[in-house]
């Protein structure tokens, strides 16, 4: 924190508390009382939900249409729902490399914003043109670069505002499952009942709409500087090539270069020791900061590989659950019936609901007893989380054999279009499980990986959890190819068959929860030792 001058409207000289780190629109020290906080972070999150609102309002109904106006089967229709929402989880990466590397987040965010409403364009445009396109990749998530942006409108130096940054993630959330919320209700409606091509186009008017809020708030805005000239990439992969060309060196070199720079032995400084060498100034050196930035990006890896059976767990509602609702009983009124991609409004409603419990009630008793920011540490969250996913996928099951046996019991076992004689509500306690999940682990993800990186790497941080999901979603599409052509040999009915009746997507849930649980295990483990970057938040 800072001082400067400044001169109120009669020209009295003033001392205004700057941000350190921290410009305004016009390049000039922030300061505090008239940047960033929640008054910008409000413009920012409002952004996110009208971003959600058009993400989900294609993700979520993206397999009707598949197996509808494009005739796909079933299991090549979740497979490529998964490969599309994987690559656009991964798209992030690039963004967020140019974001911290070479435009910045506000830049970024304008053009990626741009890309995304010329990919809605082209969506609405394939929709009113019968044709068996694919879905367009433009359509990647600006969440990194928005929630990245968003948080470094709090000052973590600030104790009143690191508390609020801890929030931001929370209330950011919120906001996210606010847009989907409305999609779910409004656009599937539209889409299954009115017509395709308006279904997309709203979603492409509601970024516009965004974008310009966006603008709205630039003056209000707190841009970060890079503390030194070269990129973060750079300084990270000179590390690494440092510590390659010294591999031969002895450890007693080793030792003599951590005497000579001051490195104090501890659990940061023995972790990935083997990069200590490159320390070492025979073949060019690098500092002790330079040195701890290259360990905080690798230890990382270990969480990242973890979560991956999570990330597959969460790529089933917007696909084999929406298909399990298409065939159960969902009227209403007599002239009503709920679309089946609707029911993931359930994960979102839950999201908003216990959003606001957890951050005001949960997380301030929390707090009493652990003295932390965040009332619990970020890995407790995302464990807890992961567990949550493993009761879904036990629920799921069941309530899917459930459903087999209610099929069975009426004789439709060979009626792929009759509806079984089993409501739909059942199928509400699994979502409800995975909105739940999502609120533990979901923003737990979201706040570690921006937390646990260089501060001039935070987009790519938030890049690398969006990665997860992505090659979570590739993934899943795997295992769905894999296990199709396994149970469909010698003409038998495969565990994805058409014919959900005749199917088996109860033996997937099962694989699944059994992999959650090793997965949790795996995490566990890995939680164990880790060693923060902050240990006070970690």
């Amino acid at each position: 924190m800072s001082i400067s001058g400044a001169v109120d409207e009669a020209g009295t000289p003033l001392l205004a508390v700057t941000v350190d780190g921290s410009v305004d629109y016009r390049s000039k020290p922030a300061v505090r009382s008239s940047s960033g906080g929640w008054r910008s972070a409000g413009f920012i999150i409002g952004v996110e939900v009208a971003e959600r609102f058009a993400y989900y309002g294609i993700s979520s109904n993206l397999i009707t249409y598949l197996t509808g106006p494009l005739g796909q089967s079933t299991a090549a229709a979740a497979a490529n729902v998964n490969a599309w929402s994987g690559t656009a989880s991964l798209l992030p990466l690039l963004g967020a490399f140019v974001a911290d590397s070479f435009l910045g987040r506000f830049r970024t965010i304008l053009a990626a914003s741009a890309l995304y409403i010329v990919g809605l364009g082209v969506l609405t445009l394939s929709a009113m043109i019968p044709s068996d396109c694919k879905v367009s990749n433009l359509l990647s998530s600006c969440s990194p670069r928005f929630q990245a942006f968003g948080a470094d409108q709090f000052d973590e130096k600030e104790p009143e505002e690191c508390k609020a940054k801890s929030s931001f993630f929370n209330w950011w959330y919120f906001g996210m499952c606010f847009g989907t919320l409305t999609t779910l209700w409004v656009l599937n409606y539209i889409q299954d009942n009115l017509s395709w091509a308006l279904g997309f186009g709203i979603p492409c008017i509601a970024m516009v709409v965004a974008l310009v809020i966006f603008l709205l708030g630039t003056c209000t805005y707190r841009f970060s500087i890079r503390s030194e000239d070269r990129s973060p990439f750079v300084r990270i992969g000179n590390v690494y090539v440092a510590a390659v060309k010294n591999w031969s060196v002895s450890a007693l070199d080793v030792a003599a270069a951590e005497e000579r720079l001051g490195l104090v032995s501890c659990n940061s400084s023995q972790q990935f020791s083997f990069l200590n060498k490159a320390l070492v100034a025979k073949n060019g050196s690098c500092s002790i900061d330079e040195l701890e930035e290259a360990k905080s990006v690798l230890r990382l890896a270990p969480i990242w590989l973890t979560c991956l059976v999570y990330a597959v767990v969460f790529a089933q509602s917007p696909t084999f659950f929406t298909k399990q609702g298409a065939t159960m009983e969902r009227s209403i009124t007599p002239s009503y019936k709920i679309s089946p991609a609707t029911l993931q409004s359930f994960i979102s409603l839950s999201i908003v609901i216990f959003i606001p419990i957890y951050d005001r009630v949960l997380i301030p008793i929390a707090r009493s007893f652990t003295h932390k920011p965040g009332g619990i540490t970020m890995l407790q969250r995302i464990g807890t989380g992961i567990f949550l996913s493993f009761l879904a996928m036990v629920v799921a099951a069941l309530v899917e054999m459930k459903r087999l046996k209610t099929a069975a019991d009426y004789g439709l076992v060979d009626s792929p279009d009759a509806t079984v004689p089993m409501s739909v509500w059942w199928l509400v306690p699994q979502y409800v499980l995975f909105g739940i999940t999502d609120v533990f682990a979901m923003v737990g993800l979201q706040e570690f990986f921006y937390d646990q990186v260089p501060n001039e790497l935070r987009s790519v941080g938030l890049a690398l959890y969006l990665s997860i999901f992505g090659i979570g979603n590739f993934l899943s599409s795997f295992m769905i190819s894999i296990i199709e052509k396994a149970t469909s040999q010698s003409g038998q009915a495969s565990w994805f068959a058409n014919n959900l009746n005749q199917a088996h997507l109860d033996y997937f849930y099962w694989l699944l929860a059994c992999l959650s649980f090793i997965g949790l295990a795996s995490y566990l483990y890995v939680a164990k030792s880790y060693v923060s970057k902050r240990l006070d938040t970690s």
